[in-house]
């Protein structure tokens, strides 16, 4: 396993360069099963998810490879149409690859996918779309296996929104036989990245970013190079580390756009921002406010991914605050560990209600998941004395490279353990 250890007390202050999007990254990955030929996406994050899809294709089939931090996939011989149970156990947004198999070869077969313990997340929208679209679904021996003559456009309204349901819908239309029209679909940015992505390969996408999706099938797509968009949830998490040990940081490369919806709470716990040449100024020496109702939402709203690092700074706020969460109703599982580091916080349902405290104190904590394992850090940062975070490869899932950035702005952080980033480490929950 392993830890990561902190010594807290110093505002962080330096320059930090964001690194690609996971949720951009993955579902780009899974689309270029579609393509019989070669795609490269620039800037894409070296983190452990990115290297479990990465083995899921190349069980399948693919040729994968990395210069420097372009990550080349060759799907031309990709042929076996299973996804291998061991990784895909280990990861949700596997099954979205389902349907790319589906309209590339016309059949795939996935084990129940897995990934964070962080509330109930079935696959239900996932199947039902795709037998709108003609497929034939059935269980056998714990897997799902799906086979159709040929994908068929068709209408297909989501009961509600959800970004992998409407990213596999996507990616299932693009080479199916007709017009596909999805709606009430999820908004987020990594849905118009997606779509732009597709399109630069061949595909005809229309819509993405609004409830309303329109997919024209296309025969084949070609050989494509895209530049993976930075990730705003690693952003907003270094912005909450500022925030937390009141310091002041830049971003080089800022979504911007993104992230309205945290820097409006940022702004309300007293932190400063400004762009200036294309570079974001967080200052957080006086981001001590108490936010008295914060929200979860879908895009545009508050993201459900930042809610834990927030806590984490209201952990310290001057005054009280209340966070409900809308999206994951088992998301609070980070509050136990800030409570034996010195914060006041009760949860009832999905309701946390946060009594700011003096200070928090450094001591032994470990992450379940990978928001709440990034939210610990900061508040090791933030902590009087040394912080031990267990079970860092959480937080691998999703961060590349966190030890480095947190140095490079003044933090102490360690990394303790012998095992690499990419192993298959049992700290990656099951489900």
């Amino acid at each position: 396993m392993k830890n990561i250890r902190i010594r807290g007390g110093r505002p962080l202050d330096g320059t930090v360069h964001i690194q690609g999007s996971k949720n951009a990254a993955l579902p780009m990955m899974a689309a270029a099963v579609l393509h019989r030929g070669t795609t490269v996406l620039r800037g894409c994050p070296k983190i452990t998810d990115v290297f479990f899809m990465e083995k899921i294709l190349e069980k399948m089939g693919a040729k994968t490879s990395w210069k420097g931090s372009s990550l080349y996939l060759d799907c031309s011989s990709l042929e076996n149409t299973d996804i291998p149970d061991q990784y895909a156990c280990r990861m949700r947004c596997s099954v979205i690859l389902l349907g790319a198999l589906l309209g590339r070869f016309g059949r795939g077969a996935i084990a129940p996918p897995g990934g964070c313990v962080i509330g109930d997340r079935p696959v239900d929208l996932h199947l039902d779309l795709l037998k709108t679209m003609g497929t034939h679904i059935e269980k056998e021996q714990g897997s799902l296996k799906a086979y159709t003559p040929s994908l068929r456009g068709s209408v297909f309204r989501f009961g509600k929104q959800s970004v992998g349901a409407t990213e596999h819908g996507m990616i299932a239309a693009v080479l199916a036989e007709g017009t596909t029209c999805l709606e009430n679909c999820a908004r987020e940015p990594e849905i118009s990245w997606l779509a732009e992505f597709l399109n630069n390969m061949g595909a005809s996408v229309t819509g993405a970013g609004t409830k309303r999706i329109q997919i024209r099938g296309v025969k084949a797509l070609h050989d494509s190079v895209f530049e993976v968009p930075p990730d705003r949830i690693v952003a907003g998490t270094y912005i909450c580390a500022a925030a937390a040990t009141r310091g002041k940081i830049r971003i080089e490369n800022p979504p911007l756009t993104e992230l309205s919806a945290f820097l409006g709470v940022y702004s309300k716990m007293g932190g400063q921002y400004d762009s200036v040449g294309g570079k974001l100024i967080a200052d957080g020496s006086r981001a001590w406010g108490p936010v008295t109702r914060l929200e979860t939402d879908v895009y545009p709203g508050f993201p459900t991914d930042l809610q834990s690092p927030v806590m984490a700074v209201l952990s310290l706020a001057r005054g009280k605050s209340h966070i409900r969460e809308n999206i994951f109703e088992d998301r609070f599982r980070v509050a136990e560990d800030l409570v034996r580091m010195g914060a006041h916080i009760r949860i009832n349902g999905r309701d946390a209600y946060i009594d700011g405290a003096q200070r928090l104190r450094g001591c032994r904590v470990r992450a379940q998941e990978l928001r709440g394992g990034a939210a610990l850090i900061l508040a090791g940062l933030a902590a009087e004395g040394e912080t031990t975070v267990e079970g860092l490869g959480f937080v691998e899932r999703g961060y590349e490279h966190i030890q480095e950035d947190i140095c490079s702005l003044g933090g102490e952080v360690v990394v303790e353990g012998s095992l690499p980033v990419n192993s298959n480490e049992e700290d990656t929950v099951k489900r």
